[in-house]
C-alpha cells in the first residue's frame, strides 16, 4: 500500500559549475530531477511511502535515474523499460543578477513521450494507494502521454484515491489553449490543486485582485477539495521571499514568509507540494502549508532538484530554528 503514487518524467540535469555559460564551460554537474519524482523523494523524506511511475530507457542513463529514486526509499518496481528510447536532458545555466538563470531543454522522443495506453497497469498499482499525483507537465509531453495521463487519473478515481494536480505550465511544451484544453479536463478528478497565480492565468484565464481571491475563483470554476497557491517575491536572482496558502472549503490557510538566500531554487516547489500532500494526509492542512513551505525553503539552500532535509529540520524550521552553527 502507498500513501503516494506519482507519475512522470525525470531527466538528468546537467550544469555548469561557478556561474559559468554553457558555451563556456569545459564541465558539467550531474544530478536528476522531474517534478513528480521530485514529489515521491520529498514525501518520503518525511516519512510516507511512495511509488514513482515512469518510462526509462533500459540503459546507465535509465538507471542512473532509477537509482537516484531507489536511493531515497521510492518504489521504482513500476517502471516501464524501452530498449530503443532515450533519456531526456535538460541543462541549468546558473546566474546572478542582472542575469537571470536559464535551462535548455533536449526531451524530444524522451521514453516516456512514447508511452502507451494500457502499458502501466494502474489498476494494481493504485488500489491500495491514497493518493496519486502528476502535474501538467507529463500530459504535455506527448500525445500519448496525455491519454495516459487522463488513463491514471481516471483509474486513480475507480480506485478511491484522491487526485493531486500541479499545474506546471511549460511554454516550451504546449500553448496556452492546448494547455486549458487538457487540463480543464483533468480539473473535473482533481481534488488537490497546486499552482501558482501565473500559471493559474495562463492556463485558465483567471485573475483576481489578490492570491486569496485567485483561489476562490478556482474552487468556483472547478469545486477543489483544496487549492494551494504558492508565492514567490523575487528581490534578485539569489534572494527571494517565499511562502504559501491553501484555500478549502472558504477558507484560507496561511503561514510565515521564509527569506530565503538561494543555493539551488529547482524542485522547490515540488517540495511545497510534497510537504503539503504530507499534511493533508494527516487530516490536517494548516499543517502542510507550514511544513511545505518551511520544507521548501529549505530545499531551496540544498543543490539539485531533490531535497535532503529530514523532518526533524522541518519541524525546527516551523519553530523557528536561528542561524547560529548547530554543534
Amino acid at each position: 500500500m502507498y500513501d503516494i503514487v506519482t507519475f512522470g518524467e525525470a531527466m538528468i540535469r546537467l550544469s555548469p559549475p561557478y556561474f559559468r555559460r554553457l558555451e563556456q564551460t569545459n564541465l558539467l554537474e550531474v544530478n536528476v530531477g522531474g517534478s513528480e519524482l521530485n514529489v515521491a523523494i520529498g514525501v518520503r523524506r518525511l516519512g510516507l511511502k511512495s511509488a514513482w511511475v515512469s518510462r526509462l530507457p533500459l540503459n546507465p542513463l535509465g538507471f542512473l535515474i532509477r537509482n537516484k529514486a531507489r536511493e531515497q526509499g521510492v518504489d521504482t518496481s513500476h517502471i516501464i523499460w524501452s530498449k530503443s528510447d532515450r533519456a531526456g536532458l535538460y541543462f541549468v545555466e546558473f546566474g546572478a543578477s542582472p542575469r537571470a538563470s536559464k535551462v535548455l531543454y533536449d526531451r524530444k522522443n524522451s521514453a516516456i513521450s512514447r508511452i502507451k495506453m494500457g502499458e502501466v497497469d494502474w489498476k494494481n498499482i493504485l488500489k491500495e494507494a491514497k493518493l496519486f499525483m502528476v502535474s501538467g507537465i507529463t500530459p504535455a509531453l506527448s500525445e500519448s502521454a496525455k491519454e495516459v495521463t487522463k488513463e491514471a487519473v481516471k483509474e486513480a478515481k475507480k480506485a478511491g484515491c484522491k487526485v493531486a494536480i500541479d499545474l506546471n505550465y511549460r511554454a516550451k511544451l504546449w500553448s496556452e489553449e492546448e494547455a486549458n484544453k487538457c487540463m480543464s479536463l483533468l480539473m473535473e478528478d482533481t481534488d488537490l490543486l497546486f499552482t501558482t497565480e501565473e500559471d493559474t492565468f495562463r492556463v485558465f484565464g483567471i485573475r483576481g485582485k489578490n492570491y486569496e481571491e485567485v483561489a476562490k475563483r478556482l474552487d468556483e470554476k472547478f469545486g477543489f477539495e483544496v487549492v494551494a497557491i504558492t508565492l514567490r517575491e523575487n528581490i534578485s536572482v539569489w534572494k527571494n521571499r517565499w511562502t504559501a496558502i491553501a484555500y478549502s472549503k472558504g477558507k484560507i490557510y496561511r503561514t510565515k514568509t521564509y527569506e530565503l538566500e538561494i543555493v539551488d531554487r529547482l524542485g522547490g516547489g515540488d517540495s511545497f507540494t510534497a510537504g503539503c500532500i504530507w499534511g493533508y494526509l494527516q487530516k490536517d492542512l494548516q499543517k502542510g502549508v507550514d511544513y511545505g513551505v518551511a520544507f521548501s525553503a529549505l530545499k531551496h539552500s540544498i543543490p539539485g532538484d531533490i531535497n535532503w532535509t529530514n523532518i526533524e529540520e522541518v519541524e525546527s524550521q516551523v519553530k523557528g530554528a536561528g542561524l547560529r552553527i548547530s554543534r
